[in-house]
Parts: structure tokens; sequence; C-alpha cells
């Protein structure tokens, strides 16, 4: 076929000639011919959230989420998740908010789970296109759990008496300094067995024919190795972020991290905690012990 286009002036050629010898010294932030995915970290336990110790939770991952897909000339985006679950509600927002975001974008999204990403994690791994773990990595554990503790035979041996004033037969259900009722221990169950339905439905619905492994292991609540869940189709492949977006995007491929930001009360609450004479305040410390327990018991699960 004969090229029919106008001839490059001189100076259109000059021009492009200087654009081509000077574009290796501009910083690849600025330069559109590198590819570019955007990554967004997703670290913690979803909805445990304090100004000190900040969780996963839609509002706090909305805004780095929102940046990450609208950058310009993005080829994908990836998500690096380190988490062992937590509230199946934020866990849902925020997997409804990224396939929102992949849909307007036209972007495909990669997830990269690296210690952990099981129960809540991984509903937020499924919103991906494709799940990458490490061999060693958790994954899995599609269940609900809930726990308390009981505290009526220690009440009674330090001689304390319960006092609770309720309206509603049902609105001190299962509280720790009373008995448990079998009838509400049933209710529970009941809840959680319709969370637990639903969960199964979005696994089914992002994994569909990849899931290879039996039901009744697949959605026990077991949880394993990435090696086991790449058999059982609940991952698409071993690898890292870094050498799986290399490969498939080249060794200059830009994978900058879009943090969540703190706010300023979070940030003004951090400095109180610390005195003037550097030692940590007793409500900062008592809030910061908490939240360490708390935190403590859930990646624990995992043996983290």
């Amino acid at each position: 076929m004969t090229d029919t286009s106008p001839p490059e002036s001189p100076g259109a050629y000059l021009l492009n000639r200087v654009k081509a010898a000077l574009l290796p010294l501009v910083p690849a932030r600025f330069r559109s011919d590198l590819p570019l995915v955007p990554v967004v970290r997703l670290t913690g336990i979803i909805g445990f959230s304090s100004p000190l110790r900040p969780g996963i939770t839609l509002a706090g991952m909305a805004k780095p989420l929102e940046r990450a897909f609208a950058m310009p000339n993005a080829r994908a985006v990836a998500l690096l998740i380190n988490s062992p679950g937590g509230s199946p509600v934020q866990s849902h927002l925020i997997f409804r908010r990224i396939r929102q975001l992949a849909a307007e974008h036209h972007l495909p999204v990669l997830a990269f789970v690296e210690d952990v990403g099981a129960s809540g994690g991984y509903m937020i791994a499924c919103a991906a296109d494709e799940i990458i773990c490490d061999q060693s990595s958790i994954v899995g554990s599609i269940g609900v759990v809930g726990g308390s503790f009981g505290f009526v035979g220690l009440m009674e041996k330090l001689g304390v008496e319960r006092r609770l004033y309720t309206s509603g037969e049902n609105k001190a259900m299962l509280d720790p300094f009373l008995p448990a009722k079998p009838e509400d221990v049933e209710r529970l169950k009941t809840i959680q067995h319709g969370i637990h339905e639903h969960f199964i439905a979005l696994v089914r619905e992002r994994r569909g024919p990849k899931l290879t492994g039996p039901e009744s292991a697949l959605f026990s609540g077991e949880y394993w190795t990435g090696q086991t869940a790449l058999g059982y189709g609940i991952v698409d492949g071993i690898g890292d972020l870094r050498a799986t977006l290399r490969d498939r995007y080249g060794d200059k491929v830009r994978t900058p991290v879009i943090a969540a930001e703190r706010g300023f009360l979070a940030r003004r609450l951090a400095g109180a905690s610390t005195g003037l004479n550097g030692l940590s305040q007793p409500a900062g410390l008592a809030e910061d012990v908490v939240s360490a327990l708390d935190a403590r018991a859930l990646w624990a699960r995992f043996g983290l």
C-alpha cells in the first residue's frame, strides 16, 4: 500500500528529534510513554479503626481508589492486600467500589496477596480480575465468625451483681455478663448463615468455573497456603507484584503507591498521645493496648 500522508516538514522533523533526545531526561512520573500501574495498599483489619490504629474502611479507601483509577495512561490497577478480614459490610462496600471504578474506567484489576488474604480480605481480592499470591500466603476462609466472652462465673466469685434495664425483650441478647440463652445463639447463627450465603454467592460469581475444589472444603471457612489455593481455583497464580508487573508491562513499568491519607483528627490524636516528657499518655496507651489485643487475636487465627 502506498503511503499518501504528507511528508514531514523540516521543522516538524527537527522538533521530533529534539523531543526524542530530551525524553530520557524527563522524570519518569511525567512521562506518558512509560507503562503505569498504580498500586493501592489495603493492610490491616477491615472495619477495625481508631484514630491511632486506622483499619480498612470504605471511608478511608474511597479517595485512594478513585485516585488510582483516575490516573492518566494507567494500564491496570493493582491491589496489594494483607488482611485477615473483619467487617463483612466494609469488605463488601470496598469490593463494590472497586468493581464500580473498574467498570467506569475500563481498567483491569490485579490483586496481590501478601501474608494473608482471608475472609473479608479475600472478599476484597475477589474484586480483582486476577488474584496472585505467594506460595506461602494464607488465602480463603470463606466463612463467618463471631465471638464473645462470658463473665458470669467471675462475677459470682467477685460478688458483683449485674443490673441491666432494657425496653425490648431481645435488647440485651448475648450480653457477656448474663448466661447465654440457646434461642439467642440460634438467632445469631441464623444471621451468620445469611452473611455466609452472600459471601459464597459473591465468590461463585467472581470466580465461576475457575473454582475446582470441593464445595465442602471451599465454603467451609477453611484456609490454605497459596499453592493449595491455586489448585482449588481460589487464586490465579503464584508470584509477587514487582515481578508480575514487570513481566507483563516491561521493566520500566511505573508502580506508584496510592496511600490513604490520615485525617487531621488522627494526626492530632497521634501527636497528643505523647506527653512533654516523651512518655505515652494513659488514654492513648489504653486505646493502643486494646486495639493491639483485638488485632492480635484476629491475626493469630492464621498463625501470624
